[in-house]
């Protein structure tokens, strides 16, 4: 698939960020760009900039995203290529962290992922196509504060390599892409949180940088073209997996000279703003909060 002109692509989490500017990178190439998720009027947006399509729906939510699919195959005739990049982050500490914005990061960025591949799966068996979902540097490099995080990024890894091997013989593909940090709202947004921000300054070297969001769109612009196994964000990431072993003692080291102090400094943030506030970051998981309210109401 050197080619995407006319292919219909599904990405989630598409309102900014990786999404938005990859549904932009594939529709300037002719693909016909289909937008699901939460944020409807920013979807709208870069939907109409575009000129592609958007349908709100949450990943979490099972009808959701079968009436997103059924709208997208209905308009585009089916789904050849899914990019699951629907995802969300906090800022806490296992001990401390509100449970709520703890579990509902697993739920996204973890169960998105499946459900949105679920959901979609039968179209791209049809089409023969191409399923890419976006894991993280987290999945391999765990860092303290960014336990759901990691879990759910390194499940997902796991889960992309379970499921390559369970549809290669219907032809359909199967990728994981692990970015670094890169410049987007909810990087953006961890960096100015008043205890893990100054925690994360603290890193230096290539995993503590931040990329520009184009190096990022590069690297998965053109695995999507080729319909990779595997994308590294960027490719230095794929060297770091080789020491993978090696990584949690490395980073225990570090944490022992700036946890504590960080510790400290989070449970007084969470006196001072609350503890769900303290841990929401980004505009994405802000509005995923409030569809769990919504949820509990």
């Amino acid at each position: 698939m050197s080619n995407v002109a006319g292919k219909v692509v599904l990405i989630t989490g598409a309102a900014r960020g990786i999404g938005a500017g990859l549904a932009e990178r594939l529709a300037a190439q002719g693909a016909k760009v289909a937008l699901v998720g939460l944020e409807a009027e920013e979807q709208r947006k870069v939907a109409e900039r575009i000129g592609g399509r958007s349908w709100e729906a949450d990943v979490t939510d099972w009808a959701a995203l079968e009436t997103a699919v059924a709208g997208v195959v209905e308009h585009f005739g089916g789904i050849d290529i899914v990019v699951a990049n629907a995802g969300i982050a906090t800022a806490g500490f296992v001990r401390s962290i509100d449970r709520d914005a703890f579990e509902k990061v697993i739920e996204v960025d973890l169960l998105g992922v499946w459900r949105t591949f679920r959901v979609a799966l039968p179209h791209v068996i049809a089409a023969k196509g191409y399923l890419l979902a976006i894991s993280s540097l987290a999945a391999i490099a765990h860092a303290p504060g960014m336990a759901n995080y990691a879990a759910a990024k390194a499940g997902v890894e796991a889960f992309c390599n379970s499921l390559r091997a369970e549809v290669r013989h219907l032809g359909v593909k199967v990728g994981v892409a692990h970015p670094t940090w890169i410049r987007t709202d909810m990087v953006e947004s961890a960096d100015a949180h008043p205890v893990f921000g100054r925690l994360r300054d603290g890193g230096s070297g290539p995993l503590g940088r931040t990329y520009p969001l184009s190096v990022a769109l590069d690297c998965l612009e053109a695995g999507i073209r080729r319909r990779a196994r595997v994308i590294h964000v960027p490719r230095w990431v794929g060297v770091l997996k080789l020491f993978r072993a090696l990584l949690p003692p490395v980073v225990e080291l570090g944490a022992r000279f700036q946890v504590p102090r960080a510790d400290r400094a989070v449970l007084e943030d969470i006196e001072a703003r609350g503890a769900r506030d303290s841990a929401v970051v980004g505009h994405g998981g802000q509005a995923a909060m409030a569809a769990r309210r919504r949820e509990q109401a």
